[in-house]
């Protein structure tokens, strides 16, 4: 599903500086457990999107265990992240996001307690 994701701003062009360095290798495929685990989040992100956006929030900021930073994450390129990861075993590159304001973006367990919290509201009722 490439919609999902921003084109590559390089692509058809004669003159692409990534061009040097040859075709990518093939992704390995996801296992199933990786798979099932990837389908799980990317249903915890729609849900997470449709309580979170209409408070504000523009999408996850994650912690990166390769570089040691933040990354800030939109709904619509987190969810395409996913699609690729589960369709071609990784994600696309994609630019990070330019000056993102931090108080925009909550983290992946603020996010999963928020839910939590409006399921136990909805139950006690």
């Amino acid at each position: 599903m490439l919609e999902d994701v921003p084109r590559d701003p390089f692509a058809d062009d004669p003159n692409d500086p990534a061009a040097e360095l040859g075709e990518p290798d093939d992704p390995e495929p996801l296992s199933v457990a990786e798979r099932d685990e990837a389908l799980t989040d990317l249903a915890d992100v729609e849900v997470f999107r449709s309580l979170l956006e209409p408070q504000g929030v523009l999408g996850l900021v994650l912690d990166c265990p390769e570089c040691g930073e933040q990354h800030y994450f939109d709904w619509d390129l987190l969810r395409g992240n996913l699609r690729q990861m589960i369709d071609n075993g990784r994600p696309q590159v994609h630019e990070p996001a330019f000056q993102p304001d931090p108080s925009d973006y909550v983290s992946w367990e603020y996010a999963r307690g928020y839910v939590d919290g409006v399921i136990d509201t909805e139950e006690s009722r």
